[in-house]
């Protein structure tokens, strides 16, 4: 039986501009989570502060967000969020932020859950906007989460763990493709790669259905034709926006399909090299895609998009990671041969309970996983 679709909280803005809507928002305290100082430098914090100002509501402001992060800089976030009591959480920046705002919003509204363990196996899950409503700004093309129901947080060992609810759907998204525009090429590059990831593990998914093959058919599309011309130059504003919204659209299909196997073993192998997540899927995605081609309905959908470029759908994934410098192996840039093979049985375990495995088109057993991670790690 198909599971109940939601595509977007309640507000869903797009396009040049639609940042200002901050101004439109009610807010008396508004918790802005971001990252490092990129957005500051930018110029686009210092908008967002102004927006939420002219709506009339007092700030503070939560930096420090790591990639990949980690369940004590979420503790913090929470902590900070009880003594300011914001009734808007506005999340700015890339998946790290997002992810760990959904986070600290939890605890925030739950302050009787103080471990990530509570929150991980809490049945059922926590009821949110008792206290406030969550905003995301995607400074990225490529995490979507400011349409997903999910997060991926790292434990004290270093280990990702991802939790997806439906009660943590971003109330408001705001993509404005002017957030984006200071994207350096690699972070365009690797963070493009992660949605087009997302709609390519959408499409086979055991889930699928009518709808999300429409959006992830869109989203393969536009990533293929306007990431290179992103990475290219930064400053055109049509490929930022049609990247922006490409990313958008595969976010919608995978948080109501799922996803699969790359996403699987990219969480292990982010957590325990600190590889970002974007370039973990890039390398992984091509070798996956033949994986599953053993899979006759994998194989025909594969087949049915490799028309529109007329070469394999693999092909074409690694011809982007090639023309964006991305390695086409992770030996290629893991000087770390000998302790990743030790811990291959391992990382296939973990890979192996990782909920993205389940709609995976074929899932290996422990054997195959970790013949698997072999396989990407050599290129063979």
């Amino acid at each position: 039986m198909m599971r109940p679709m939601k595509l977007a909280g309640s507000q869903l803005l797009f396009g040049e501009g639609c940042l200002a809507y901050l101004k439109e928002i009610p807010a008396k305290r508004a918790f802005i989570v971001t990252g490092g100082v990129s957005m500051e430098k930018n110029g686009v914090l210092p908008r967002v502060i102004g927006f939420l100002r002219e709506a009339g509501a007092g700030i503070e402001v939560f930096r420090g967000v790591e990639p990949n992060p980690s369940f004590s800089t979420v503790r913090v976030g929470a902590e900070a969020m009880k003594s300011f009591r914001p009734d808007l959480i506005v999340a700015l920046g890339g998946g790290s932020p997002m992810d760990a705002a959904k986070a600290m919003w939890v605890f925030y509204e739950h302050p009787e859950l103080t471990a990530l363990n509570d929150l991980l196996t809490a049945s059922p899950f926590p009821a949110l906007r008792g206290k406030a409503r969550l905003c995301c700004i995607p400074s990225t093309a490529g995490s979507a989460s400011e349409v997903s129901r999910s997060f991926v947080i790292s434990d004290e060992a270093g280990v990702k763990h991802g939790l997806g609810n439906m009660e943590m759907m971003p109330d408001i998204a705001l993509c404005d493709p002017w957030v984006t525009a200071s994207m350096p090429p690699r972070i365009t590059a690797e963070t493009g790669m992660d949605a087009m990831t997302h709609a390519l593990e959408a499409l086979v998914s055991k889930r699928a259905n009518y709808v999300s093959d429409t959006l992830v058919r869109r989203a393969i599309a536009d990533i293929a034709r306007y990431l290179p011309r992103a990475f290219a130059d930064g400053t055109d504003m049509k490929a930022r926006d049609r990247m922006l919204n490409a990313s958008m659209i595969a976010g919608m299909a995978f948080t109501n399909v799922s996803l699969g196997i790359v996403h699987s073993m990219a969480h292990v192998v982010g957590g325990r090299f600190q590889m970002s997540h974007g370039l973990a899927n890039a390398v992984i995605l091509p070798y996956i895609i033949e994986y599953n081609s053993t899979d006759p309905r994998a194989k025909a959908l594969y087949d049915d998009v490799s028309e529109a470029f007329d070469r394999p759908v693999a092909d074409m994934v690694r011809e982007l990671n090639g023309q964006f410098a991305l390695p086409a192996a992770l030996g290629d840039m893991l000087n770390e041969e000998a302790d990743y093979m030790a811990r291959v049985p391992e990382m296939a375990q973990l890979a192996l309970d990782d909920g993205c495995t389940k709609t995976n088109p074929v899932i290996p057993d422990k054997t195959g996983m970790e013949t698997l991670f072999r396989r990407v790690y050599y290129g063979k």
